[in-house]
């Protein structure tokens, strides 16, 4: 790696990957002389300020957004490479008794006795959330008393005394002091989120841009992704 001074770079990201990142950019930067500014809103939004304009030298989002920006001729193709896979999992507040979610009727009867559970409505996870419990058949019990935020990590409300549970990203999760994360929900019931890098198209910072991607993509990294809750994904 260089260690050469040169450009920053501007990574726009979602809260899903902001932990990792944060663990991740401080070796890069002092290893490479860079600043690294992150750019940070939900996924939705996200995708939707790039479409509308916003830019930057890298992102990492959803691969879904990924692609969708790839189509589009912001993000270039070739640069575009896996960066992590994270599931969804439920948490409560330090120290409380941790509900059984092991198989899929355990789950359906910790949502079903519940005094709350907190979740999100334009994140990844929060957006599964309804249709999950319609899956299962408890929607009429379990809606009324769910409590939502549009976005952020939801478990804050959890910690404020705002809801028991919450349901969430593990990643997302584990980034709020205060709470114990429980575990991942049922493998049958489970849904993978997988994330991508790429370069924007427009970056007039492509060598420092593919440095980074370089950098998010060493073996070595692995461990740092398992304690931000993250599985790594590498290039093929």
């Amino acid at each position: 790696m260089s260690t050469t001074p040169a450009a920053n770079i501007t990574v726009r990201t979602s809260n899903s990957t902001r932990p990792v990142l944060d663990m991740l950019l401080p070796e890069f930067e002092r290893a490479s002389g860079r600043k690294i500014t992150l750019v940070l809103d939900t996924a939705k939004n996200s995708l939707a300020r790039i479409k509308s304009g916003e830019r930057g030298d890298v992102a990492v989002l959803l691969g879904t957004s990924v692609d969708t920006l790839v189509d589009m001729g912001i993000l270039t193709a070739a640069s575009r490479q896996p960066f992590a896979r994270s599931v969804i999992g439920m948490a409560v507040l330090k120290g409380a008794p941790k509900p059984d979610i092991g198989t899929v009727e355990a789950f359906k009867r910790t949502l079903l006795n519940a005094k709350s559970v907190a979740h999100t409505v334009h994140g990844p996870s929060g957006a599964y959330f309804p249709g999950l419990i319609a899956r299962l058949g408890i929607s009429e019990q379990v809606k009324p008393k769910t409590v939502t935020r549009p976005g952020g990590y939801i478990g804050v409300v959890v910690t404020a005394g705002e809801a028991e549970m919450a349901f969430q990203q593990i990643c997302e999760l584990l980034a709020v002091p205060g709470l114990d994360v429980v575990g991942p929900i049922p493998e049958e019931i489970q849904h993978n989120f997988d994330s991508k890098a790429a370069i924007f198209v427009e970056s007039k910072n492509q060598a420092a841009a593919r440095e980074l991607l370089e950098y998010f993509a060493r073996p070595a990294n692995a461990a740092t992704f398992i304690a931000a809750g993250l599985e790594q994904l590498l290039p093929a």
